[in-house]
């Protein structure tokens, strides 16, 4: 599996496109949809889905462009449900940035546990605390960790905004995060890629 990270919109949110022979998956568009586009034209790429960390302004401001020059269905947690439509919710109209949302709400929602779409097979783990529908996508073959905001190079995800919780963030992390693997390389939301098995050592967060 590749893995392209695009820096996209006002505060560089980390858009992944994981391509699999010709097939790709979109995770959190966030901003500047003709790079996206571009680049899956420029490959001849075949987008199967755009999937959603959680619902922020930063991971969702080119998801009508994408989805609607693709065709494609858009997924998130259930407990974000309104989120993607909805500016008071999603963030843009607490730091004043206009109306950032989408014009329908997502067509599906991402339940934990297995899921496959395409010729991609992965976990869903849910993993509130940054926010309440907040999950992380696991490749278990490719030891691959697409973890959103929750968890970053030696950081952990705010959760000073609206229905942020820190307790149940650090919960989730420790639950669902760092059991996984040593060698899992993590994906996050903003900032450079790490591995688990560095943030269990030396993340100053996650120490007790």
């Amino acid at each position: 599996m590749n893995i392209k990270s695009l820096s996209l919109g006002i505060i560089g949110t980390n858009c992944y496109i994981l391509a699999q022979e010709e097939q790709v998956l979109i995770i959190d568009p966030g901003g500047d949809a003709h790079e996206i586009i571009n680049y899956i034209n420029h490959y001849d790429l075949q987008p199967q889905a755009i999937l959603l960390t959680h619902a922020h302004f930063d991971h969702i401001g080119a998801v009508d462009e994408v989805r609607n020059y693709f065709g494609l269905n858009v997924y998130i947690h259930e407990n974000e449900r309104d989120w993607l439509v909805n500016p008071a919710l999603n963030g843009s109209e607490w730091f004043n940035l206009g109306h950032i949302a989408a014009s329908k709400r997502a067509d599906g929602y991402l339940n934990e546990g297995s899921c496959s779409i395409g010729s991609f097979s992965f976990q869903i783990l849910h993993t509130p605390g940054h926010s309440p529908g907040s999950v992380s996508f696991w490749f278990e073959q490719e030891s691959v960790l697409i973890a959103g905001d929750t968890l970053f190079q030696l950081g952990i995800g705010r959760t000073d905004l609206p229905f942020g919780n820190h307790d149940e963030l650090i919960h989730s992390i420790n639950t669902k995060l760092l059991t996984l693997p040593d060698e899992t390389t993590a994906y996050p939301g903003h900032g450079p890629q790490t591995t688990i098995g560095v943030e269990k050592m030396n993340n100053p967060f996650l120490r007790t």
